[in-house]
């Protein structure tokens, strides 16, 4: 009896011992986390932080709790690790298109379905090549000059002989109007506003749940977009007439030079091809430069011997000019303190919060294992808010960005790598030619002092901020 009972117990150990091993086998080497609940994993708890106005709350906690720099989750129907860190942020922007790709929610496929039928993955890649001649510096001062006389269009129709005005619509519309014209040649404000109504409902319904149902954010998304497209394609079609009849310039914009260049094929590509990487464009070149925009309206408001340094900034390039002068490319380079403003303001509130991307194969990271496709994010926050990179982090202090400035792969708010935001030159050119208007024409304070921030999935104040304008005396 007393064997049998022996047996029983060695049986029951070397059960319980295989049963322990292959748990341990079957996740060995993943990163600590949990996956929440069935489908929705914990994607509600990733988007509400973000709803409450701390998205970094979410990897803050959980790095915490798990003590590591990388944890795995369940976000957007998928599973995922989240990489914090400067060392996560140089991992993933390092092996770009070798261990990791970029990775969209199928759902924009459907909003941007494109007419060649190949992913968006495919055509970012293609778009990632053709932006550079557009982007880079020597194109970018031929347009400082267009760019200071729409924002002067814009104060003068949307800010001046007002008491107060509400600041978040008002960039959204001046960005848009920059994109209109930059990339498409379009000016007219009556062209632009056609444009404007169908372009928030195409953004809004992009981050919205994919159910395709009449009355659904992201049923409308789509009608917006096949909407603006047709636009689009009439816009191409005279822009072609009018390039054949000498009125259009081969190097005026985005969409003379998309017409006139040829893949290594020597294929130009189709209206509808074009239609589709104009309406990307617009997307990437207004909703993000909109909340900076808007963001620096109200750290200004809250702290005046900021603003006090940007006006004196400012106000001397302003002295400079003669009149009806436009500013140029060696202002731009003057207003130093300015952009240093700017990139405290971005790194407070990132409007790119973060990005995903996906595993091509196995690898190994901080001694973890990552299966292939499994998606990764990378925030923006974990190293922005962060002690350890930017002592006192909620401190507003522009002071950071002097001399070398941050600790590379720590100030990521255009991303980094291969993947860098090839349009973050242009950002820099409208955010400083609106910071030079703005401060020239007003002082202003916030009428909601304590306005709450929502995060989705940029930051935007709840109410739009409203502002009281003080006008200066002197004339712009």
């Amino acid at each position: 009896m007393e064997f049998l009972y022996v047996s029983l117990v060695c049986v029951f150990v070397f059960l319980v011992s295989l049963l322990l091993l292959y748990k341990n086998k079957s996740g060995e080497g993943l990163p600590p986390g949990k996956t929440g609940w069935p489908v929705f994993g914990e994607s509600l708890e990733f988007l509400s932080t973000g709803w409450k106005g701390h998205p970094e709350k979410f990897i803050f906690d959980r790095v915490a709790k798990y003590s590591s720099s990388v944890f795995k989750t369940h976000l957007l129907g998928e599973e995922a690790a989240v990489f914090c860190g400067a060392s996560g942020n140089k991992f993933l922007f390092s092996n770009e298109n070798k261990l990791v790709q970029a990775w969209w929610p199928n759902s924009v496929n459907k909003v941007f379905p494109s007419s060649t039928q190949t992913s968006s993955k495919e055509e970012a890649i293609k778009m990632r090549k053709m932006l550079p001649n557009f982007f880079k510096p020597e194109a970018l001062q031929r347009y400082v000059g267009i760019m200071d006389h729409i924002t002067q269009r814009h104060f003068a129709s949307g800010w001046e002989n007002k008491e107060q005005v509400v600041v978040f619509p008002l960039t959204k519309r001046y960005t848009f109007w920059l994109a209109c014209r930059l990339f498409l040649s379009v000016e007219d404000p009556n062209h632009v506003a056609k444009f404007a109504d169908p372009f928030d409902v195409l953004a809004s319904g992009l981050i919205s749940i994919p159910i395709d149902l009449p009355g659904t954010p992201f049923n409308r998304a789509i009608k917006a977009s096949n909407f603006i497209r047709k636009e689009l394609v009439r816009i191409i079609k005279q822009r072609k007439i009018d390039l054949g009849e000498g009125k259009a310039s081969s190097t005026q914009d985005i969409l003379s030079h998309m017409l006139l260049t040829c893949d290594e094929n020597g294929k130009f590509m189709g209206d509808l091809d074009i239609a589709d990487k104009i309406l990307g464009l617009l997307i990437g070149g207004h909703d993000t430069a909109s909340s900076a925009c808007a963001f620096i309206v109200k750290y200004l408001a809250e702290l005046p011997h900021i603003y006090q340094r940007v006006y004196t900034e400012q106000m001397e390039i302003a002295k400079s000019k003669g009149p009806g002068e436009l500013l140029r490319w060696e202002d731009i380079q003057k207003m130093k303190y300015s952009w240093n403003v700017a990139c405290e303001v971005l790194r407070l509130a990132p409007p790119l919060q973060g990005a995903f991307r996906e595993a091509l194969s196995d690898f190994i990271f901080n001694g973890f294992s990552i299966p292939k496709g499994w998606k990764i994010y990378w925030s923006a926050n974990s190293t922005h808010k962060s002690g350890e990179f930017f002592p006192d982090p909620e401190k507003f202090d522009p002071s950071r960005f002097e001399g070398s400035g941050p600790a590379p792969y720590t100030f990521v708010p255009f991303g980094g790598g291969p993947r860098m935001c090839p349009g973050k030159e242009y950002a820099r050119l409208e955010i400083l030619v609106f910071m030079h208007h703005l401060v020239k024409r007003f002082k202003f304070e916030k009428i909601i002092p304590d306005e709450k921030i929502i995060v989705n999935p940029m930051p935007i104040p709840a109410k739009g901020l409203p502002v009281r304008l003080y006008p200066h005396h002197h004339k712009p």
